[in-house]
């Protein structure tokens, strides 16, 4: 068989701009294709790398002529994936059409429509190859754990439960020689950079577990490993990490290090293999300081970042979202980190309620804080949570979905909307300030510095006219109070 597996453009400006600091590879195709016999022919097609996508695609579907095409997407992402299935319908009749990712396992129904055949839920590597199989054969696909045929035969009861994480032995090694590594990047920022360090170094993507123990109330990851944190065999990631060819690995776990034996079990599993790289991972601020040596280990073998969700600046909003953690917690794991040589970076959220005072707040907080690369988001909890489905009957703004990116408020804001979009771009300018290279003022390479700038522009301006992905309407809405703790 003759596969395509595309993976969508986003359309906000706010994804794009964010697109020119990271770009990570489409790791997920990686493990699909690793999943099936090597007589089918795959190719990968990251739509996110051409000017003109659509056109693009048209051209690839031509050539290629596939008889399967597999399309990812996230929420904000799954108009331009109908549109392009549409279009394989359209210019392929026989080609059967496949839809997984994100937005198909949390919201099958949206994705139950004409043009496309197959959805598949969670973890796709078993179901993608047991329904590539049963097509290579002729046969239709019946009895496969995960997937849903659409139209007449959509299983609603089915589509309403949660499809688990499998296994982790039965992962394979992910395939990556369907794409190009120079085209994918992410800013690099170290607690004790060199002088002249490239600032957008080529980057991979590797996954160590999936799962996570906790219950934070918008995240999605809960309902899928059932509160589990569940590892991929050590030495499996470490002869995974030895054949990736670039320095520099980005971890797509949900959390790293919350099991103390593993992380040391894989850490020493890397050592003993020789591999020499650069990390940056994912970690809650609690598993930071209950295990410092763990992090410690980790700095000896490459760490260099970890992505800490901050959240929110008051006990009473991390409360309000069972975060699990305080401000406090927050601060000393920055703490830990520094003193570790390892950089932080902080996320933080903002709340659609939020009015001056609280942008003030939380623009003081972290300008008082010690350097540090920051990035911020709405509060939007993941579609299947009870968070969401309270949130829904508040939305403001036509289809929630497309602009569901995170940084988009999906229910009224307080402040007019044209106001928030302006505030929140300026926490987003004067954070930029913070960042511990403009801080420190590490020398920069003149073409890398360049790119920085242009970047941090666009990204900026995106936010400053958020308000505009909205309709006219809503532009000055006139905002009503909405209680904090709701």
């Amino acid at each position: 068989m003759r596969i395509l597996l595309v993976k969508p453009q986003a359309h906000l400006k706010t994804v794009l701009g964010l697109q020119r600091f990271q770009c990570l590879e489409p790791l997920e195709f990686g493990y699909l294709a690793a999943a099936i016999p090597p007589e089918h022919e795959v190719r990968v097609l990251d739509l996110r790398l051409y000017r003109f996508a659509e056109a693009t695609f048209e051209r690839e579907l031509a050539r290629f002529k596939p008889d399967l095409v597999g399309f990812t997407a996230y929420s904000h992402e799954s108009g331009r994936m109908k549109r392009l299935a549409a279009t394989t319908r359209r210019l392929s009749p026989k080609t059967r059409i496949l839809v997984g990712g994100h937005h198909a396992t949390v919201a099958p129904a949206d994705c139950n429509i004409p043009d496309i055949d197959y959805l598949v839920r969670g973890e796709g590597c078993a179901p993608f190859g047991a329904l590539v199989a049963a097509l290579a054969k002729g046969e239709e696909p019946e009895g496969i754990a995960n997937l849903l045929f659409t139209g007449d035969r959509f299983d609603a009861q089915a589509a309403k439960v949660w499809p688990r994480y499998p296994d982790p032995r039965t992962i394979p090694i992910p395939r990556r020689d369907l794409w190009d590594s120079r085209s994918y990047y992410c800013v690099w920022v170290c607690e004790k950079p060199r002088d002249w360090q490239a600032l957008f170094p080529r980057v991979a993507m590797a996954r160590t577990s999936y799962g996570c123990k906790m219950t934070c109330s918008f995240c999605i990851v809960p309902f899928l490993s059932g509160t589990t944190h569940m590892p991929r065999l050590a030495d499996v990631v470490a002869e995974d990490l030895s054949r990736i060819e670039v320095d520099h690995v980005y971890f797509a776990d949900d959390e790293n290090f919350i099991d103390e034996q593993y992380g040391f079990e894989l850490a020493e599993a890397i050592e003993k293999r020789g591999i020499k790289k650069r990390y940056f991972a994912w970690a809650r601020a609690t598993t930071i300081l209950r295990y410092p040596e763990l992090m410690r280990r980790w700095k000896e073998i490459g760490l260099d970042g970890v992505f800490v969700g901050f959240e929110f600046t008051t006990n009473q909003e991390l409360k309000a979202v069972r975060k699990g953690g305080t401000v406090s917690h927050n601060e000393r794991a920055h703490e830990t980190l520094r003193s570790l040589g390892i950089a932080c970076h902080a996320a933080f959220m903002v709340r659609p309620e939020y009015g001056h005072a609280e942008f003030d707040h939380l623009r003081h907080y972290v300008n008082a804080l010690p350097p540090v690369q920051c990035s911020f988001t709405v509060c939007t909890p993941s579609p299947g949570t009870a968070d969401y489905d309270a949130a829904r009957p508040s939305f403001w703004a036509g289809d929630a979905y497309d602009l569901h990116d995170c940084m988009h408020p999906l229910t009224p804001t307080t402040l007019p909307l044209r106001e928030f979009s302006e505030l929140f771009a300026r926490q987003v300018r004067e954070a930029s300030r913070r960042n511990p290279l403009r801080v420190e003022r590490h020398p920069i390479r003149p073409w890398d510095l360049a790119r920085a700038i242009n970047a941090e522009r666009r990204y900026d301006q995106a936010f400053r006219e958020l308000y505009r992905d909205f309709p006219r309407e809503l532009w000055d809405w006139p905002g009503r109070p909405v209680a904090l703790s709701a």
